[in-house]
């Protein structure tokens, strides 16, 4: 019996953190990756503060326990306390800026003119492909919905387990066997 991949997702919110209001970003992701999967997946869901320290613990932390894939939400913009790009950049070994491109382009076709100010990226953490994603579950979807296509093909490059997509919500690519 083969186990379940799993997928962390990670909520980047002081507000949220401290207890000001509910994490809807963080089910908001896992909701959107459980419409895209037809692969069982195990979902590991932390919720931390703007805070280097702890956003590399919890980074470190599902890529350890396996995590094939951990999506970040928050902390993108360009305000004082968005700091997840330089943790991204500090604890992964390998950037995609690809992946962020098509985010806020994606955005920007939405019609949200400030996606120009978000410095969404991807980026390889030992066997672990970590996406970030913005703070608003309906922007989550729609950059999610621009880069997930690629993300079962750069997990099967990294060493990571198969994901199989839905092919009545996104159509997945792989290159043809030759």
């Amino acid at each position: 019996m083969s186990v379940a991949p799993r997928i962390g997702i990670v909520t980047i919110s002081d507000r949220a953190s401290s207890g000001v209001y509910a994490d809807e970003s963080g089910p908001a992701i896992e909701a959107a990756l459980r419409d895209y999967l037809v692969t069982p997946c195990t979902f590991e869901l932390r919720l931390v503060p703007d805070e280097p320290p702890q956003i590399e613990a919890a980074l470190r932390e599902l890529a350890a326990l396996g995590c094939c894939l951990v999506c970040t939400t928050g902390g993108t913009g360009p305000a004082l306390r968005d700091v997840t790009p330089e943790v991204i950049r500090a604890v992964c070994t390998k950037e995609l800026p690809g992946f962020g491109e098509q985010m806020r382009a994606a955005s920007l076709r939405a019609g949200v003119p400030t996606a120009i100010l978000s410095r969404q990226t991807a980026a390889i953490l030992e066997r672990t492909l970590v996406v970030t994603l913005p703070g608003k579950p309906a922007a989550i979807r729609v950059c999610l919905d621009a880069v997930f296509p690629a993300i079962p093909y750069c997990i099967d490059l990294i060493g990571g387990p198969r994901l199989e997509g839905n092919p009545a919500v996104v159509q997945v690519f792989r290159p043809k066997a030759k």
